[in-house]
């Protein structure tokens, strides 16, 4: 079925503006209400319309007296009241002698809070003071007045008419409200009002054909497809209004409008109610204030979530998954290879020019900047292990190539490849044994790589990416807290190291001169200017300890290597590093801000990194100190002069060397294997809503390629970068542009396309022609944008929200959905088990051992199936995710004991039911407090 289109309501209220009536907007809703502010000239902020019970009930009665009519042929206001007072004539509901009342009443002319200009509103401003804004009260005087008796003629009428039929107005077509609004929105309006010469409320419920434009009943140009109208005796105001507001409610109620629109009788629209009031929550009086209004909550259920737990709760099935990653085993060669190709190719052209928007600029420039500063620092580390034989320069080039290749062919371009710590440690020990047992180092290496690139082609042919249905958060967020905790330690490590460099003055004497090797020295005859040297006998002086002022005083001179004041390059250097860190959190935050239009806090929320680096920037180059500036080669030529670009695989090392080199490339492959697809994974959860699918064997079989190439050219090893890659997600967040006042941003996906990730790898192979640019960069800066990275990685990780769990108390606590269904005490001791995992990594991290890293992530694996003999799996289904295989093991108990139960029967439905109501409602309930995720 096609969705129904956007619903918005305006509400009318009668009131008499000196002799004349008019219908005056009083309220609107499209998503939540606003209304207009006692003193009339603004309107409220959008808040959550609170309803009084008695007020549904109401008008449940309405709409089981009055008139209701659906599908109703209308094209203009005129003819629409004029079938309703006829259908309420002919039912006997209404006297025909109030016809034309009626009649004059509905037709008025009605008046919209918009922009006036500024000579209209200080025009309006004594005649609004003369007129009250309160609810006026219809009285009309047959006999006396004999303008009232020629207000029921056919001219008044018609001239009503011509108020109401007006085309619509330069303010309607200008109203800056429409962009709030989607282009096929329909209207929902609402009349309410008192008048004098009824004695029981006129009701009448109208749906018509076809969504029709009538004239200015409608604040903005938007075809009405809904009309209320309830018109009652003088007295009941407030009541009449409560009415109006409950049926304006509905109306934008996503599951009442559905069935408002697919009515077929008013049956239909009073269980639509019914089913409203089955899940309105009552607050009791007293114990609240009516007065304060509600703020709109950030993220509301949808339609479709709200519909799935009333079908799913009142069902007898339910159940949870803990599966989430939709990796198949083929029995065919190659089996999840093929299918990833084939899943990929249809997206393969959406994938270039979905990329061209502002946004990708700003993801660009940010992801350049970290990729550049990594290879940077991995290029000189690799150097300093490798005796040169891998520096900078082969990180650049590898960087850009791998980086290149992989974003133009894999399945997952949003990927960003780097090189790792690991890596890095494996590489120094083998390039130590190679020169402790005369082997070469560049062939060997080859001969590695070409035995790694074989496995993962075994791997891939293979299925093997099917062990990450293993993967549960237990294990992702353990691997991803720690890369991050790995990024913001480096970042300060490197600040810290600038203080050895850059030593900080701290016993600095402003009088005093604060250079190394300056002293005063006396000259060879006293100043004759100098009245001092007539009184006193500079022989006395301690000229060593003289101040530059004295020094002058007394006619000495300042000798040494330099005389002029060391600044504090480690303070400034700081001053870069959490500027550029503080003002990048600042600027990313600055779209919730309440300054400025939405799209320009957009805008600026999306180019806060490079506003950042390009602030602290201009700082240093206005301060001018020599700060340690980003180096970046110059010339296209490998670090190490006597090796080329091309290692050859036979001629420098013994023959058995070649296999030998197959027991190494195993554990290079299981560290491949293992950092590919954890960060594969990380990028591919249900969070971010992507909707192209996933590559993960077609990501592994390119990884293995480049393995290869980068082997033969003596270039470094890649592969997923963890913390990158997540920052290259979050810079590519998509927010809906258009939404209902007070509804927040919400969040649509990811910006899927391979565009960005090229053009970041292009940039740095051309880095060395722009080093003249580049070369103003200063490093705190950089490091400032890896502290923001690593920090920006830790959010939305529940491992690191339920460590802040330890120093709360449990009345401070944030509502999390797993504490309100697992009890706390378990909550921490699952906490203990990843943070004591956590401390296990870190230390081999730090070690020799690191070597060993990606067998200790297979651990986490070990360590989480060992869990399920401590937690129950409902405790897990919260925390964590169940294994894949606990599902088929609980059907197959769950079947065993029904065969057991056959012969208590009625014993055996109660258990059965109690099972079934609990699966139902741990669905129910992760429903309602989780968002739903599309699977990958």
């Amino acid at each position: 079925d096609m969705p129904n289109p956007t619903l918005f309501t305006e509400m009318d209220t009668l009131q008499q503006d000196g002799d004349e009536l008019e219908w005056k907007e009083s309220a609107r809703w499209v998503k939540f209400e606003e209304k207009v502010e006692d003193g009339g000239e603004r309107w409220s902020k959008p808040h959550v319309s609170t309803l009084s019970l008695h007020s549904l009930f109401e008008l449940r009665t309405c709409l089981q007296t009055g008139t209701v009519v659906l599908d109703l042929e209308g094209y203009s206001l005129p003819q629409i009241v004029d079938e309703i007072i006829e259908r309420q004539i002919d039912e006997g509901m209404l006297s025909p002698d109030l016809r034309e009342k009626i009649s004059f009443v509905l037709l008025r002319k009605h008046r919209h809070q918009t922009k006036k200009p500024i000579h209209r509103s200080l025009a309006d401003m004594g005649k609004a003071s003369g007129g009250g804004n309160t609810l006026h009260i219809l009285n009309i005087d047959m006999i006396n007045c004999s303008h009232a008796l020629c207000c029921f003629t056919g001219h008044a009428h018609s001239r009503s008419m011509n108020d109401i039929a007006d085309t619509l107005s330069t303010d309607q077509l200008r109203n800056k409200f429409m962009k709030k609004i989607p282009r096929d929105a329909e209207a929902s309006n609402v009349l309410v009002g008192e008048v004098d010469f009824l004695d029981k409320p006129f009701v009448a419920f109208v749906r018509l054909a076809q969504a029709t434009t009538l004239g200015g009943l409608t604040e903005v140009p938007v075809p009405t497809r809904f009309l209320f109208i309830l018109l009652g005796p003088t007295g009941k105001a407030k009541s009449y209004n409560q009415i109006g507001r409950a049926i304006a409610t509905l109306m934008v109620d996503d599951l009442f409008s559905d069935v408002a629109y697919k009515a077929r009788d008013r049956e239909d629209l009073i269980a639509g109610i019914d089913e409203f009031l089955d899940e309105v929550i009552v607050l009791p009086p007293g114990e609240w204030d009516p007065k304060i209004r509600i703020e709109p909550p950030k993220k509301v259920p949808t339609a479709d979530k709200r519909q799935m737990i009333i079908q799913l709760c009142g069902n007898s099935s339910g159940g949870h998954s803990g599966s989430q990653h939709s990796v198949c085993v083929f029995v065919r060669f190659c089996g999840g290879l093929f299918l990833d190709i084939k899943r990929k190719l249809p997206w393969f052209p959406s994938d270039f020019y979905e990329g061209f928007h502002i946004q990708s600029i700003s993801a660009v420039l940010f992801i350049y900047l970290g990729c550049i500063t990594n290879a940077i620092t991995f290029g000189g580390l690799l150097g300093d292990a490798t005796d040169n034989y891998q520096g900078v320069m082969e990180s650049f080039l590898g960087t850009a190539l791998s980086g290149t290749v992989f974003c133009m062919f894999s399945g997952q371009p949003l990927i960003i490849l780097s090189s790792t710590g690991p890596i890095l440690i494996f590489e120094k020990l083998l390039f130590e044994f190679s020169k402790n047992n005369g082997i070469d180092y560049m062939e060997l290496r080859l001969w590695i790589g070409i035995h790694s690139c074989i496995q993962c082609f075994l791997l891939v042919a293979t299925d093997a990416s099917y062990i990450i249905k293993y993967m549960t958060r237990f294990t992702e967020e353990g691997f991803s807290s720690l890369i991050s905790f790995i990024f913001i330690s480096d970042a300060i490590k490197k600040m810290v190291s600038h203080t050895q460099y850059y030593p900080i003055n701290t016993d600095f004497k402003p009088d005093y001169v604060t250079a190394y090797k300056c002293e005063c020295l006396p000259c060879l005859s006293p100043s004759p200017y100098s009245s001092t040297s007539k009184t006193l006998n500079i022989t006395d002086l301690d000229w060593s300890q003289l101040s530059k002022k004295e020094c002058v005083k007394y006619g000495g001179s300042l000798v040494g290597n330099t005389c002029k004041y060391v600044p504090d390059l480690a303070l400034m250097s700081f001053i870069l590093f959490f500027g550029t860190y503080s003002m990048t959190v600042s600027l990313k935050k600055f779209k919730f801000s309440r300054y400025f239009p939405t799209k320009l806090r957009k805008l600026i929320s999306d180019f806060s990194i490079f506003m950042a680096i390009m602030t602290f920037v201009g700082l240093d180059r206005l301060i001018g100190l020599k700060t340690p500036k980003l180096i970046v080669p110059t010339e296209f030529k490998p670090t190490r002069p006597d090796r080329g670009w091309i290692v050859l695989p036979f001629g420098k090392n013994p023959w058995w060397v070649y296999l030998a080199s197959f027991v190494p490339a195993l554990l290079v492959t299981i560290l491949i294997f293992m950092d590919q697809q954890i960060s594969a994974v990380i990028v591919n959860r249900k969070e971010n809503k992507l909707r192209k699918g996933c590559g993960y064997h077609l990501d592994l079989f390119w990884v293995g390629v480049l393995m290869a190439v980068c082997s033969f050219l003596g270039l470094p090893w890649y592969v997923a970068a963890t913390v990158i890659s997540i920052a290259h997600i979050d810079s590519l967040k998509m927010e809906s542009e258009s939404s209902a006042p007070g509804e927040q941003p919400q969040f649509l996906g990811v910006r899927e396309q391979r565009l960005t990730g090229i053009l970041v790898f292009v940039l740095t192979g051309v880095s060395i022609f722009l080093a003249p640019i580049l070369q103003f960069i200063p490093m705190p800066v950089l490091y400032g944008v890896f502290l923001y990275m690593g920090v920006a990685s830790l959010s939305g990780i529940q491992f690191w929200e339920r460590i802040k769990l330890y120093m709360m108390p449990s009345k401070y606590q944030p509502d999390f959905p797993f504490l309100r269904h697992v009890p706390l005490r378990r909550v921490h001791l699952f906490t203990l088990v990843q943070i004591i995992c956590l401390t296990v990594l870190w230390v081999l991290k730090s070690t020799v051992l690191a070597i060993l890293f990606p067998v200790m992530i297979l651990g986490l694996l070990v360590v989480r199936k060992m869990l399920d003999m401590v937690f129950s799996q409902h405790d897990l289904a919260w925390i964590d995710d169940i294994l894949p295989g606990k599902d088929k093991k609980d059907k197959k108990k769950k079947g065993d004991k029904d065969d057991t139960k056959k012969k208590d029967k009625k014993k055996g439905r109660a258990d059965d039911s109690k099972d079934k109501v609990r699966n139902v409602k741990i669905y129910c309930h992760q429903l309602a407090d989780l968002e739903q995720k599309k699977p990958c």
